[in-house]
């Protein structure tokens, strides 16, 4: 009979250093501007479809975009690791956590606290919770021991009513998705309604939609502090020169707000 227990193995984790967090590298409170970089290989083509598929064709692709990303600017870069629906997988995460030394952000569907102690063992300087699959008790449960793994925590939230969970927990980082879940459609103005629920002190993040510099720059006027950027970047030729056109307008748009221009 097998004794071994992988969940107490996970929790030897506990007595390791830990690693800077993600808001230092990420997301300077000093200088906070649009420019984490999602990183999301289930696009397209459909060629990574979990760890089977991870062929050295493969790998080759995957550390080219990391090293684009990274030479490109992005402040973090976050992946997949959920096989089933995104035809993420621990694989490609190790293969990005390899190529790169930017903070990393795991993105799955965090149910279970085993998930948050794997994340921290991938290498990973932050997970993703997301309120519509955790009552406020489990996302507080879940935020403490991110916390004490060294790990942060990007909290998602589609409504009020997610925001006020998401607050109630304790997040630190609140990420609002602009993204309709139900129709897949685009609306801005979901992340300026939701904006004042978020209290001083909290990292607001925007997801999903921005596809060029105005979206960025509509974003920075609603206050966002920084933005997951997907598609955009990843269809981009010349990943760098993308980023800077992103960020380029987008602080343009945050010295407008100082000025008051706008």
């Amino acid at each position: 009979m097998n004794d071994y227990d992988p969940m107490e193995r996970m929790r030897e984790i506990e007595i390791f250093g830990v690693p800077a967090l993600f808001t230092d590298k990420a997301i300077p409170p000093e200088a906070v501007h649009p420019g984490m970089s999602r990183y999301e290989l289930l696009a397209g083509d459909g060629e990574v479809a979990g760890d089977l598929e991870l062929d050295e064709a493969t790998l080759q692709r995957i550390d080219q975009i990391a090293r684009e990303y990274e030479a490109a600017g992005a402040d973090a870069v976050s992946c997949l690791t959920e096989p089933k629906w995104f035809l993420g997988s621990d694989g490609i995460f190790q293969a990005v956590r390899r190529e790169i030394s930017l903070p990393m952000l795991r993105k799955d569907f965090t149910v279970d606290e085993y998930q948050i102690y794997q994340a921290r063992y991938l290498g990973a300087e932050a997970v993703l919770l997301i309120c519509s699959l955790l009552e406020t008790e489990t996302l507080a449960r879940f935020l403490d021991l991110a916390h004490r793994l060294g790990l942060a925590a990007l909290v998602e939230a589609h409504d009020e009513k997610e925001i006020r969970s998401a607050v109630e927990a304790g997040a630190e980082i609140i990420g609002v998705n602009n993204r309709n879940l139900k129709d897949f459609s685009v609306d801005f103005s979901n992340a300026a309604r939701l904006r004042d629920l978020i209290p001083p002190g909290c990292v607001y993040v925007a997801e999903s939609g921005v596809t060029g510099p105005e979206d960025a720059a509509a974003l920075r006027k609603t206050g966002a502090d920084a933005a997951l950027i997907g598609e955009a970047l990843m269809r981009a030729e010349d990943k760098r020169k993308k980023l800077a056109e992103l960020r380029g307008l987008a602080d343009a748009g945050k010295q407008a707000v100082r000025k008051g221009n706008i």
